[in-house]
């Protein structure tokens, strides 16, 4: 049974929790807490899955706590409700909170973010790579791009078009930008997932203000990687796949984000070679070696994949959820049971085609034939790889 704590010193508040959620009691283990400070010493008594913190509080404001809670016990799943905060406060909650919801929100929106952050969390069943992916509150981006957009920022001449075009090319930039601007504080009536429209609704103050004051982004140094790993490759590899995947489908929605899960489809590669650089290189040399896929040893030495792991992060965030299952499944769509060819198929295809017209070193899947097969698309393919092959002439990021 998941253990959920609610924070609010409003005890009106608190009572209006327990109701609302009254039919989640034989599902969760709630707790409720007046203040930060009661939060912090139920915590200390027995663990949590899922701690919800409204933002104003007195003595210890959410943010505060929420800090703590990423300190201490950075496996909890964060998560702001509140309905009086402010931007310049909201910001405050970026490095440590993973979901925004507004107040007042309905029983059935709280209940079903709770139990897609539980969810999420069973997927990443591995504790030491929950509690590690916990811990980040920053990612790395590319020098060159990052450089890029500093200047950008600095130019009152910039257009917001250049500026989504370089947060676009980043794959840790596009994620934290697209966390922010769907949160609940900003109240907007459906998820974007477009790069330009986030851009032009948070504006170039706020995007200033994540990229430059909050540093929710930093420069990828020298050292910091496992040995071999070449981001710029990367990059280049997802940016590719992202613009295969939004030619592969039709419906603009989908198309739109099919191209934001291809450009994040490899996070999980960049939190595991930065984060944990000597055990990404080990299991890099393996795969090579074996001439296997790298997720494939990465399974059987942890039990999960660098999919996974960027999933996590990206349904953490409050990103829409197709896009994390589409990260989660690019290797295997077969997992879905698909009857249809979606967002989640359309970047596992686009994914191998890229490998290929980039020809990147290493062993190389193509895409699932059983997938092809049960969806009648096995003649699609040469047409497929011909996109793939002017995607790649096109795309130097």
């Amino acid at each position: 049974m998941k253990r959920i704590l609610f924070v609010d010193d409003e005890p009106a508040i608190l009572e209006g929790l327990r109701n609302l959620l009254r039919s989640q009691r034989k599902v969760w283990q709630m707790s409720f807490a007046a203040s930060g400070e009661e939060a912090l010493q139920i915590l200390a008594v027995e663990p949590y899955d899922v701690v919800v913190s409204d933002m104003r509080m007195p003595r210890m404001d959410g943010a505060t706590l929420l800090r703590h809670v990423k300190e201490r016990y950075p496996r909890v799943a964060r998560i702001v409700l509140s309905g009086h905060t402010e931007l310049e406060s909201a910001l405050r909650t970026v490095p440590f909170a993973h979901q925004f919801l507004g107040k007042p929100c309905d029983g059935e929106c709280l209940r079903s973010v709770i139990q897609r952050t539980c969810d999420l969390q069973t997927l990443l069943h591995d504790e030491n790579l929950r509690r590690r992916v916990g811990q980040i509150t920053r990612l790395p981006s590319a020098p060159r791009v990052y450089v890029a957009l500093t200047k950008a920022l600095s130019d009152p001449e910039v257009s917001l078009r250049e500026v989504a075009a370089l947060i676009e090319s980043d794959m840790a930039m596009s994620a934290k930008v697209l966390q922010v601007v769907n949160s609940a504080f900003f109240g907007l009536p459906r998820r974007l997932s477009n790069m330009l429209e986030a851009v032009s609704y948070l504006g170039m103050g706020v995007i200033k203000n994540l990229v430059l004051s909050v540093e929710a982004f930093r420069e990828l140094r020298g050292g910091e990687a496992a040995k071999g790993f070449d981001f710029d490759r990367v990059q280049r590899q997802c940016f590719v796949t992202g613009r295969i995947a939004q030619r592969l489908l039709s419906n603009r929605h989908e198309a739109q984000d099919a191209f934001v899960a291809g450009t994040l489809h490899e996070l999980g590669t960049l939190i595991l070679a930065t984060r944990e650089p000597l055990e990404f290189a080990i299991v890099d040399a393996q795969a090579l070696a074996r001439e296997v896929p790298r997720h494939v040893v990465e399974r059987e030495a942890g039990g999960v994949s660098h999919a996974e792991v960027g999933a996590y992060l990206i349904g953490l965030w409050g990103l829409p959820y197709g896009i994390a299952e589409a990260v989660a499944y690019h290797h295997d769509p077969m997992r879905t049971d698909p009857t249809r060819f979606g967002v989640v198929e359309a970047v596992h295809c686009a994914a191998a085609l890229a490998s290929e017209a980039i020809g990147l070193a290493g062993f190389h899947e193509p895409p699932e034939p059983r997938l092809l097969e049960r969806l009648g698309l096995q003649h699609a393919l040469p047409g497929w790889r011909e996109i793939a092959r002017e995607e790649a002439c096109r795309v130097e990021v």
